[in-house]
């Protein structure tokens, strides 16, 4: 599976951003997929996952209420709606893909694939 990130961009604080994770490979629409982001000098955080039918989600504790993720298999993309958001959303962020079916998780060793990542700054 091949994962291509977009959308990230420069926005103000309390303004939204949609980034995109196109994927290609004959293995996408059978497991989850997740966003994670890392921020400069942090480690990556897990953002969201979504299961591969798109009927369970998932959200980090920071993000929850302000995020949504989606997916839309029949155009081999996923979605990342970011509402409301702060200076400290700032950071890259990356999708990624599981290689299982029945892999399912939080933990960055969950995803086999990932993408170059896309980068979001917030303004205060």
């Amino acid at each position: 599976v091949q994962l291509q990130a977009s959308g990230g961009g420069l926005v103000q604080a309390g303004g939204s951003l949609r980034l995109s994770c196109a994927a290609s490979g004959r293995n996408y629409r059978s497991a989850a997929m997740a966003w994670f982001r890392a921020a400069l000098g942090k480690e990556r955080e897990f953002v969201s996952a979504i299961s591969w039918g798109g009927t369970i989600t998932d959200y980090g504790d920071s993000v929850k209420g302000r995020f949504t993720i989606s997916r839309d298999n029949a155009k081999n993309t996923m979605y990342l709606q970011m509402n409301s958001l702060k200076p400290e959303d700032t950071a890259v962020y990356y999708c990624a893909h599981a290689s299982l079916r029945t892999a399912w998780g939080r933990t960055a060793n969950t995803y086999e694939y990932w993408g170059q990542g896309t980068e979001v700054t917030v303004s205060s």
